[in-house]
């Protein structure tokens, strides 16, 4: 168990998750950013304008959301590594939580590209009117909005297993663990209140809990000695 705490240091650990974890905020935002400059949720035609003269800005929002769940993919690997010696089986619940939620993030993103293959002009699509062809536009712009939405479902229910870790530590504080697992029935009941017709928007105050989480590992990091205590108790 020595020759493991020697090799890396549960503060690097905490260091290299809390940076990767920022990354994708500003990631995310700009998704956000692009979507909100693009598209207009009524008005298929001026959509269909909008990405059709800024596709360089609709393909880097696409990648963005890409690389953001591929980075969210490697803060959970680096945060089981963190919280393993609290509960293995709730740390692996942690990972399949995201790795359920990162395909369909991904998969999520050929409703975009499918956008694109119909503002391109893709000669076997003449058969559709100029209207129609705006009008599948919007249609795989909702799609996209209502995957992402499912994502959001596991993107929140990892946040459980993840706070209880943080709670349970006894190397981190307690009341992040607290507001991780209240952040995650905040982005599960968003998702759901949307797919049932509502509009019970609980996001922005689901994500205190992640900020301050990441605001800790960044700097305060994790008590070294009584991580090492912990991980010694579970060898």
């Amino acid at each position: 168990m020595t020759t493991r705490t020697a090799q890396v240091s549960p503060l690097i650990y905490a260091r290299v998750a809390g940076l990767l974890y920022l990354l994708v905020v500003p990631l995310g935002i700009f998704g956000l950013y692009v979507s909100s400059r693009l598209i207009v949720p009524a008005d298929a035609t001026t959509t269909a304008s909008n990405i059709t003269a800024s596709e360089s800005l609709f393909r880097l929002g696409v990648v963005s959301d890409l690389f953001a769940a591929l980075v969210m993919l490697s803060v959970v690997l680096v945060l089981y590594k963190l919280l393993e010696p609290v509960n293995k089986s709730m740390a692996l619940i942690m990972v399949i939580f995201v790795l359920i939620a990162v395909p369909i993030a991904i998969l999520n993103k050929l409703n975009q590209f499918a956008v694109l293959q119909i503002l391109n002009g893709a000669d076997y699509l003449s058969v559709f009117t100029t209207e129609q062809l705006h009008a599948l536009v919007l249609l795989f712009l909702r799609l996209n909005s209502r995957g992402s939405n499912i994502a959001f479902i596991f993107w929140g229910l990892w946040l459980f297993p993840l706070g209880y870790l943080v709670f349970k530590s006894g190397f981190l504080p307690k009341i992040p663990g607290i507001l991780l697992m209240i952040a995650c029935f905040g982005y599960v009941i968003n998702s759901f209140s949307i797919f049932l017709g509502s509009s019970v928007n609980v996001g922005m105050f689901a994500a205190v809990g992640e900020v301050l989480f990441i605001l800790w590992l960044l700097i305060k990091g994790v008590n070294a000695e009584q991580w090492e205590k912990r991980a010694a108790e579970s060898a």
